[in-house]
């Protein structure tokens, strides 16, 4: 920890006494989890509610958590199931339903070091997918009456199978800018038990209505996603919701 820590977190959890306070970090070594590390530390304050639901996980993270016991107390405590548990995710969720927010400190106050071997390489992939589809069907898809999946490749696939049937009816469509998927014209979840099996149709972007989740990674398309959804004008939150 930065000495001045503590004092700086102090005084923005006197300031939001419901909120997580987390921080800007140093990674170290320096050139490990870039892509994460830069996440991390440039989300706008708007941003550490509106990208809950990535595949990065808590929008501060857990080692530069800070807020009151009492406030802490209301949301605890963390599960204790061990090895394989995303004990910090499953604490943040809790902490998000119980109406808290979150802040960081812009300062780079922590010193994150990185380690192959740490208990956060034993959690599954599957573990935390399972959690994430489950948090954005309870605190987004139940509100919606319909949206439509960016992304009809893999990604975007996968999360379409791993709804429930009520979520599921509520996909409208697929969006891409790949020529060849949006000529295929529909796609088919064979291994569903629904008869007849539904045919979601794969449109261009532009052709497709909001709200979307989108199953697109961050920062790896050149920022031709970014520019797309600002073509059209889109409010974070309300009109789409990251699912990277």
């Amino acid at each position: 920890m930065m000495p001045q820590r503590i004092r700086l977190q102090h005084e923005a959890a006197v300031r939001h006494p419901t909120s997580i306070i987390g921080c800007q970090v140093r990674r170290e070594p320096p050139n490990s989890t870039e892509r994460y590390t830069r996440w991390i530390n440039q989300l706008a304050p708007d941003q550490l509610l509106t990208q809950v639901f990535t595949s990065h996980g808590p929008t501060v993270v857990m080692p530069t958590w800070f807020c009151s016991r009492a406030w802490f107390s209301h949301v605890g405590p963390f599960d204790e199931g061990g090895r394989g548990v995303p004990e910090d995710l499953l604490f943040f969720y809790d902490h998000l339903r119980r109406g808290g927010g979150v802040v960081r400190v812009d300062q780079s106050l922590l010193l994150y070091r990185f380690r192959p071997g740490s208990a956060t390489q034993a959690i599954l992939e599957s573990t935390i997918w399972t959690h994430r589809v489950c948090f954005l069907e309870e605190r987004a898809l139940r509100h919606w009456a319909s949206f439509t999946i960016w992304n009809a490749g893999r990604q975007g696939r996968r999360l379409y199978r791993s709804l429930s049937k009520g979520a599921r009816r509520k996909v409208v469509a697929f969006c891409d800018v790949d020529e060849k998927k949006i000529k295929k014209g529909f796609y088919c979840y064979e291994e569903s038990q629904e008869r007849p099996k539904s045919r979601v149709p794969i449109l261009h972007f532009r052709a497709a209505r909001p709200p979307f989740v989108i199953c697109v990674k961050l920062d790896l398309t050149g920022g031709a996603l970014e520019d797309n959804l600002r073509s059209l004008h889109l409010q974070e939150g309300r009109d789409f919701l990251h699912f990277s």
